[in-house]
């Protein structure tokens, strides 16, 4: 085998839409605060990329400003305060498929179906449990474990969109966090009206499942119809809703962090295990050697970067040194210490 990674399948970055820049910006005008100046603060000592002509942002990239927007802004619950004075308008097709559909369970479908069209990174699904409905709204980044600020803002602004696409008819049974608990859970009491879980598996919405069936006053078959048609048009146009590159993506958030079975991957992606099987094999693929693709390329990238070896067989899911030497071999020949050697005499 080359010793380049030519198998390697290509992640073509993921995007979202400026819809929650705009919100954003407006919510920290709303709060007293300079966006610009907050937006300086974030990137003053990095090279800001030009913006896309799309209009499209990179996924990657929205750590940046909720990582540091606590310090910047000296509230340690930002997140919940931008939520609270964001205003749920329909900025994008997303939001008026949510207020033309036929009842809540309809909106969610849409809103579901067009995720990507929002974000890249939302592997978001609908779970019904007898008298419980549970929301997951995960979003997911290369390197980095749930965003509080982030999850707490879009776990505020969801809920007040639910409320308003049902007259105000929509209340939470629960509210749950990946992230920990922080010192102080007042403010979350006073938003949600109910005392969120922390540190669990994923960022979720919990509400009566009767309300699925609640009918929206706003409905209006026609223009869902015609809305369903232009979204998929743009959903059509991502590389974020390729599978091969959301999948891509998924193993290389959880490699070395959660399981990377079939099962569990095909969860994530809204997905039947056996669908998740055909859909690769109807590619010409497979799951073992995706995952192969991606622990292959970080496993070249931590190299380059000087890592020790048990640091990247640990990034790259491997628990023991011996099978990641045996794949490492398969894939280039050699062991990672001359990789590492060879690469050093590649650079120029």
């Amino acid at each position: 085998m080359s010793h380049d990674d030519a198998d390697a399948w290509p992640i073509s970055p993921l995007t979202h839409s400026a819809t929650l820049r705009r919100l954003l910006y407006e919510a920290l005008t709303e709060l007293g605060l300079d966006p610009t100046r907050v937006y300086q603060g974030i990137n003053q000592h990095r090279r800001l990329r030009p913006p896309p002509t799309d209009g499209r942002l990179r996924h990657d990239e929205a750590p940046l400003f909720w990582m540091a927007a606590d310090a910047l802004t000296g509230d340690p619950d930002i997140g919940l305060h931008l939520g609270e004075v964001m205003k749920p308008r329909l900025l994008d097709v997303v939001g008026y498929l949510l207020l033309a559909s036929r009842d809540l369970e309809e909106a969610l479908e849409s809103f579901l179906r067009f995720q990507h069209i929002l974000s890249g990174g939302f592997v978001a699904h609908l779970q019904v449990d007898g008298r419980h409905a549970r929301l997951v709204l995960d979003l997911n980044y290369f390197g980095f474990p749930s965003l509080r600020q982030q999850m707490e803002c879009l776990a505020v602004l969801f809920t007040k969109l639910l409320k308003f696409i049902t007259d105000d008819e929509f209340c939470l049974d629960g509210v749950e966090f990946r992230h920990p608990m922080p010192r102080r859970v007042g403010e979350h009491f006073r938003l949600f009206g109910v005392s969120p879980s922390f540190a669990g598996e994923h960022d979720a919405l919990v509400f009566p499942a009767a309300l699925l069936k609640r009918p929206s006053r706003t409905a209006n078959p026609t223009l869902h119809r015609l809305l369903w048609q232009h979204a998929e048009g743009q959903l059509a146009a991502l590389a974020e809703n390729d599978l091969l590159n959301r999948l891509c993506y998924l193993l290389g958030v959880r490699l070395g962090r959660a399981d990377c079975s079939m099962a569990a991957c095909a969860t994530e992606l809204g997905l039947s295990a056996g669908s998740l099987q055909r859909a690769l094999a109807g590619q010409g693929s497979n799951l073992r050697r995706v995952r192969e693709s991606v622990q292959q390329a970080r496993a070249q990238a931590l190299l380059r970067e000087g890592q020790a070896i048990r640091e990247v067989a640990r990034a790259c899911g491997f628990a023991e040194l011996s099978p990641f030497y045996r794949a490492f071999r398969r894939w280039y020949g050699m062991p990672p210490e001359a990789y590492r050697e060879w690469l050093l005499v590649k650079a120029p």
